[in-house]
């Protein structure tokens, strides 16, 4: 009998449906979602103007090569014209966001002829070689044969110092403006802006990946803009096609020819995943997707604040927009078990103590309830209050 690989632990719970912020078991019983398949559902769950879009395409056409032309793709790229920072006037497609790093590092490497890379301390970038050479846990890196050349800065470090790390044979510098993985750590905007200026003046890449903050989750279409940080090249994904496997890097002009001849991809621009973006895009625009993340992350976090504030076994509670972390003072797994269990509210965790919740923009006030109380009630029974 063929058996999957599960390169997660076992949640125990088959979804039979879902529907925007919401999935049911075969039983009937519903869930609020704030795991969200790692936050690309980030739009809903079945998204109607999502699903409408790849329903008509699959009818259309599902396979073609960026070799050849086909009117999705000039209907994705004027789409994403509506939200791509304006100074990044090319973009590569791919299907995962991994994939959507290795693309802009080659691009960097190619381009500059240097192998050196800047990261921080506590990033995730993936876990394909090259994405996992720059991801900081060496759990995630130990067993595998991943570039060594890597100088890694502690999110916490003077913006000066940071800088420093920047220097004349450093290819690229990386950064993820939050650390998501690493415990849903906001990273100091000056720091940011340092390694930003560090990388202009010593002719390095400074690349930002923004595949789970960017497309409104943190409040902000793209929290690199929000913060001036204009990078070489953004790396986007996961809620980009509105849960369809699709990512891109949008790029300057001499990074994207670096690359010519040099790189490709057979799912590289999919009209199915074309299709998706084109009405994920239109969600976020039409709706104001990143100014509804905005206020009700803010709820969010202060009924959040207001309930767990107290709590012996709660460091703090932390967040942009809906990416939202409440770091304990222990194993959260214990907890977002109780949260699955008990309390029907899906969770996922984020480094060795941080429970991370990225519920979708359809967040109502009901479910921010939902979502509070049976957080203090899993944190109670845990005799953490």
């Amino acid at each position: 009998m063929l058996r999957l690989v599960r390169y997660f632990g076992y949640r125990g719970l088959t979804v039979a449906r879902a529907y925007m912020q919401y999935v049911w078991d075969p039983q009937g019983r519903k869930y609020l979602d704030a795991h969200t398949g790692h936050g690309a559902a980030f739009l809903g769950h079945q998204n109607p103007r999502v699903v409408e879009r790849v329903r008509r395409q699959v009818e259309e056409l599902m396979v073609c090569s960026p070799s050849f032309h086909c009117s999705v793709q000039d209907e994705a790229l004027s789409a994403l014209e509506r939200i791509a920072p304006r100074h990044l006037s090319w973009v590569s497609f791919g299907s995962s966001g991994a994939e959507a790093v290795e693309t802009a590092l080659k691009a960097a490497w190619a381009l500059t002829g240097r192998r050196r890379v800047v990261a921080l301390r506590g990033s995730f970038h993936g876990r394909t070689l090259g994405a996992l050479s720059v991801t900081w846990s060496p759990r995630h890196r130990r067993p595998f044969p991943v570039v060594e050349d890597v100088a890694w800065v502690d999110p916490g470090a003077d913006p000066g110092e940071a800088a420093g790390y920047v220097t004349a044979d450093t290819a690229a510098v990386i950064v993820e403006p939050v650390l998501g993985e690493g415990g849903v750590v906001p990273v100091n905007p000056e720091l940011l802006k340092a390694l930003r200026e560090a990388a202009e003046e010593r002719g390095a890449v400074f690349i930002v990946d923004e595949v789970q903050t960017g497309v409104g989750r943190c409040g902000e279409v793209w929290l690199s803009e929000a913060l001036r940080l204009r990078p070489d090249a953004l790396v986007a994904g996961k809620a980009l096609g509105g849960g369809f496997p699709v990512s891109a890097v949008f790029m300057v002009d001499e990074l994207a020819r670096s690359l010519e001849g040099r790189h490709g991809s057979t799912f590289s621009a999919n009209p199915l995943a074309l299709a998706a973006v084109s009405a994920a895009v239109s969600v976020v625009v039409e709706d104001s997707v990143a100014e509804k993340a905005r206020v009700k992350g803010s709820r969010l976090l202060a009924e959040l604040r207001r309930r767990l504030g107290g709590a012996r076994y709660v460091r703090s509670v932390r967040g942009l927009g809906l990416m939202v972390g409440v770091e304990l003072r222990g194993d959260p797994g214990p907890v977002i078990r109780c949260l699955q269990e008990r309390e029907r509210v899906l969770a996922l965790r984020a480094g060795v103590s941080v429970v991370r919740l990225l519920p979708p923009y359809v967040l109502d006030e009901h479910d921010i309830e939902w979502l509070a109380e049976g957080l203090e009630r899993c944190l109670a029974g845990a005799g953490g209050l």
